[in-house]
C-alpha cells in the first residue's frame, strides 16, 4: 500500500478525500483467469454442468471459425472473436445469455478490432446458413421481416454488452508470430511440416480456455512441444529449450492435454445443448426469489470480479445545478442578435410595402417592314446616284453619234 499526498491505493479501489473510487488497470496480465475462477464459472454457479459448458464453448467456437471462413476473414480475426467469446462467458452465464447471439456479436466486434469490418446483415446470413447446415435442413434465405430486425438489434446490443463486461479491454495477443520467432531461435524454421502442425494445434486450442489461463508465449511453446512429440523431432534438453522462454514443463503438459482432449471429446448437437441450457434456466426460474431473464437479449447482471465493472453511481453528494453568470450573459447576447435581425427584416419588408409601383412605359415593338437607321439611304446619297446615272447616259449617246 502506498500513500502520498492523501492518496491511498487499497486493493479494491482508490480513496481520494475520504471517498472510494474504483480503479482500472489496463494490462494484458489482468486478462488471464486466476486459478480459483477456472472451476467456478457463472454457468456452473447457475447449475449448468461442466461437460455441457465445455461442449457449448467448443461448438460455438467452431461455428465462429466456419463463419469467419465464409466471410473471408483472416485467421487473426477469428482467433480474436473466439477469445472474446471465452472471456465474456467467464463473466456471464450461458443460462442468461444466448450463446449464438453473443458469438455473432463477438465475430462482428473482432472484425472491427482487426480492421476487417463486416456488416451485421452478412454475419446474420452466415450464421443462419450454418445453423441450417448443422441440422441437415434445406437452406432457405433469411427473410427481411420483423424477426430479422429483432435479431439484428439483439446482436448490436450484445456487442455493446461484451464491450461493457470486458471493460473495453479487447486487446488480444496472438501466438502466430511467437511460433515463428521461437522456431527461428531453435533453428527449425525450415521444417515446414513442424511449423504447419504447430500452427494447426494453435488454431484448435482456440476452442478451449487455454488462452485465458496462460500467456501467448506459453501456448506457443506448448504447440511446438506437442508437434515435435508427434513428429518425433528432438529438441534441446540440456538445458531444456522451453526454459529459455520462461515456460515450465508442467504448463506445457497441461496445455497439451487440453488440446488433445478436443480430439476425443464427444460433443452433442447444438440443439441438444441448447435444450439442456433451457432446462437449467427453467429449474433456476422455479426457485423462489429467482430472477431469470430471457436468453435472447443482453441483460443486466451483477458484474464479476474478472472484468472491471462500472459503479452504479459515483460517490458524489447530491448538489443542485447552479447556473453561472456566463450562461445568462450568453443568453442575453443571443437574444439581442435575434431581435436586431428581426428589426432589420421587418424594416425592409415595410419599405417594400410602402413604395408605390410605377409602371414602366411600354416598349414599342418594331415591325419587320421598318428598316433600321443604320441601313437607311440618305436623300443626298440618292441625288448623287441619279446624277451619275444621267452622266453615263449622256456619254453613251454621244459615243453612238460619233
Amino acid at each position: 500500500m502506498a500513500a502520498a499526498g492523501g492518496l491511498i491505493l487499497p486493493g479494491d479501489g482508490i480513496i481520494i478525500a475520504g471517498k472510494l473510487y474504483s480503479g482500472v488497470a489496463l494490462t494484458l496480465e489482468n486478462c488471464l483467469l486466476p486459478p480459483e475462477r477456472v472451476h467456478c464459472s457463472p454457468s456452473r454457479a447457475h447449475g449448468l454442468s461442466a461437460r455441457t459448458e465445455e461442449q457449448l464453448r467448443n461448438r460455438m467456437c467452431e461455428m465462429i471459425q466456419n463463419a469467419g471462413i465464409l466471410l473471408r476473414l483472416p485467421q487473426v480475426t477469428m482467433a480474436t472473436a473466439q477469445i472474446l467469446f471465452h472471456r465474456f462467458f467467464y463473466c456471464k452465464s450461458f443460462v442468461r445469455h444466448c450463446a449464438e447471439t453473443v458469438a455473432m456479436a463477438c465475430l462482428q466486434l473482432a472484425s472491427k478490432i482487426e480492421e476487417e469490418p463486416r456488416r451485421a446483415r452478412d454475419v446474420l446470413n452466415v450464421f443462419h446458413r450454418l445453423k441450417h447446415a448443422t441440422r441437415n435442413r434445406p437452406f432457405c434465405p433469411l427473410l427481411l421481416d420483423d424477426s430479422y430486425v429483432s435479431r439484428k438489434s439483439h446482436v448490436i446490443k450484445a456487442e455493446r454488452r461484451v464491450l461493457k463486461e470486458l471493460g473495453f479491454c479487447v486487446h488480444v495477443k496472438h501466438p502466430h508470430k511467437v511460433i515463428m520467432m521461437y522456431l527461428q531461435v531453435l533453428e527449425c524454421e525450415k521444417n515446414t511440416r513442424l511449423l504447419q502442425i504447430a500452427w494447426n494445434y494453435m488454431n484448435d486450442s482456440l476452442r478451449t480456455d487455454v488462452f485465458l489461463r496462460f500467456s501467448a508465449e506459453t501456448v506457443a511453446c506448448a504447440c511446438i512441444f506437442l508437434s515435435a512429440r508427434v513428429l518425433q523431432i528432438p529438441l534441446p534438453e540440456k538445458p531444456p529449450w522451453f526454459l529459455l522462454f520462461g515456460v515450465s514443463e508442467e504448463d506445457l503438459i497441461e496445455i497439451s492435454c487440453c488440446i488433445l482432449r478436443l480430439y476425443t471429446l464427444q460433443c452433442d448437437s447444438l440443439t441438444a445443448l441448447q435444450q439442456q441450457v433451457e432446462e437449467t434456466r427453467l429449474k433456476l426460474a422455479s426457485k423462489p426469489g429467482a430472477k431469470v431473464f430471457a436468453t435472447h437479449t443482453p441483460t443486466h447482471e451483477p458484474a464479476a470480479s474478472f472484468s472491471p465493472a462500472s459503479k452504479p453511481a459515483t460517490p458524489a453528494e447530491n448538489q443542485k445545478n447552479h447556473e453561472s453568470p456566463l450562461s445568462h450573459l450568453a443568453l442575453k447576447n443571443a437574444c439581442r442578435k435575434i431581435s436586431s435581425r428581426e428589426r432589420k427584416r421587418l424594416s425592409r419588408s415595410d419599405e417594400r410595402r410602402n413604395t408605390r409601383w410605377i409602371p414602366s412605359p411600354p416598349r414599342r415593338r418594331r415591325s419587320r417592314s421598318e428598316s433600321s437607321p443604320s441601313l437607311s439611304v440618305s436623300p443626298a446619297h440618292t441625288h448623287s446616284y441619279r446624277h451619275r446615272q444621267r452622266e453615263r447616259e449622256r456619254t453613251n449617246r454621244s459615243s453612238r453619234r460619233r
